[in-house]
């Protein structure tokens, strides 16, 4: 079976360019659900928060996801209502290639607002800190 290329491996990446470092690349979501919309996504092909695991290397990196989006929106949406971060869970997830979603809100239109909610244990959108929490290398020197 032939798979179809990731839109955010290279070449692709839609959407105007906010910031790109060896580990990580933000741009601008080209589907737009709140004020300001941001993706920040790992370079390296990781296909879905599942795919993280309990290790220093995987939650160093949803960290520096975290502060890199939420720098860019402190920086080009400093007045937002509420700033939202996070990421969709299988199933409910459009790309496979693990991408932050970084909200200034409010959501426009508001209804968007139901495509970025928790499910509980269904899935559906998990908060960046809550996924930090579950990924927390257990710390064996205690």
């Amino acid at each position: 079976m032939i798979m179809a290329p990731c839109i955010f491996c290279p070449p692709g990446r839609p959407g105007k360019l906010l910031h790109e470092d060896d580990k990580v690349v933000a741009f601008e979501d080209i589907n737009p659900a709140a004020l300001r919309h941001y993706l920040v996504i790992p370079v390296e092909h990781i296909s879905t928060v599942r795919d993280l695991q309990r290790r220093k290397e995987d939650y160093t990196l949803v960290e520096d996801m975290l502060k890199i989006g939420q720098s860019l929106l402190q920086r080009d949406a400093p007045g937002a209502v509420e700033y939202r971060f996070g990421f969709h869970q299988p199933p409910f997830n459009s790309v496979s290639h693990l991408h932050l979603h970084c909200f200034a809100l409010p959501y426009i239109p508001r209804w968007k607002k139901i495509k970025y909610l928790s499910y509980g244990p269904l899935g559906g959108f998990i908060k960046a800190e809550d996924l930090l929490n579950k990924i927390k290398p257990i710390d064996n020197n205690s």
